[in-house]
């Protein structure tokens, strides 16, 4: 839920005239900040092995993209269809393990997939039946890829083997210098006018970022991985509430059903690889007398 903030404390800095590329350095320098005192607080390390600076700064890169992408969208479609489309990126993942690590390919991968593509389609119509802009679409879908590359980097390389703490400060430190150079190295880079958008700006920092990634990985230590990823629709959920509640976004039954539908789709990839088939006695016996006529060649 706490991710699903995200628009909550992005768009009032819109609305003052803030552009993506300010809230995001905003966003990770406060984040990178914070974190930094509650590794030292901890009396942690901030040693990174030499052979994970290129790889952890990649991934900095990746998902400092990944942020850009989405903020971006905000800007062309309503924020709470954003976050739902950002949340096909498990479905990403179990393609790009499947496409390049020979990771098994599911039927419940499959039906999750074409779910996906389904929710996307009922999406793409938006709310008043026009379509969605589709520069907007593009953005938000190639902001889930570079997350679903970042995911998949963490747990095919070597970074799986640092603290979810140090990481997520290196990503966040690597992925700073993205925004500083967007920004003229700083010389675009506005000032918040009020103190409701220096709230909003540490906010930010906060609660999608710190808050979110760290009870993440508590939670996957406690009840796993699995039931955490399928608790994670819980963000786009939680966008589509503020966006309706807070934004004056339209919640319409097309809308509710393409939610829905990726929702599904996330939920039947992710629990679909944990569920184990099982086939009854009968149909074993049936199955073994079949395999042993074919062998004899006496026929089905």
């Amino acid at each position: 839920m706490a991710y699903g903030m995200n628009p909550l404390f992005t768009l009032p800095l819109y609305k003052i005239g803030m552009t993506p590329d300010t809230v995001l350095f905003y966003r990770y320098f406060f984040a990178a900040v914070l974190l930094g005192v509650m590794i030292r607080w901890r009396k942690g390390s901030f040693m990174l092995p030499p052979k994970q600076i290129a790889l952890t700064a990649a991934g900095g890169l990746l998902m400092a993209l990944s942020s850009l992408l989405l903020f971006l969208s905000y800007r062309k479609m309503d924020a709470g269809i954003a976050s739902t489309l950002l949340f096909i990126y498990p479905v990403m993942v179990a393609v790009i393990m499947a496409l390049f690590f020979h990771e098994k390919i599911t039927v419940s991968t499959v039906l999750g997939i074409l779910a996906a593509l389904a929710g996307v389609a009922i999406l793409y119509k938006g709310g008043n039946g026009r379509p969605l802009n589709f520069a907007g679409l593009l953005l938000v879908l190639f902001s889930a890829l570079s997350y679903a590359l970042y995911m998949v980097a963490v747990r095919e390389t070597g970074m799986k083997n640092l603290s979810p703490e140090l990481l997520t400060f290196y990503a966040l430190t690597f992925g700073l210098p993205l925004f500083l150079i967007r920004t003229d190295f700083g010389f675009e880079l506005q000032w918040i006018p009020s103190l409701a958008g220096w709230g909003c700006a540490v906010a930010l920092a906060v609660l999608p970022t710190i808050v979110s990634l760290l009870l993440m990985t508590v939670a996957i230590r406690i009840i796993g991985a699995t039931k955490t990823a399928i608790l994670g629709a819980l963000e786009p959920a939680t966008a589509v509430c503020f966006g309706v509640l807070l934004f004056g976004e339209q919640l319409t039954p097309r809308l509710i059903i393409g939610i829905a539908v990726i929702l599904t789709a996330v939920t039947v990839v992710v629990a679909g690889k944990q569920l184990p088939i099982r086939i009854p006695r009968l149909c074993r016996r049936h199955c073994l007398v079949l395999i042993r006529r074919i062998r004899t060649g006496s026929g089905g």
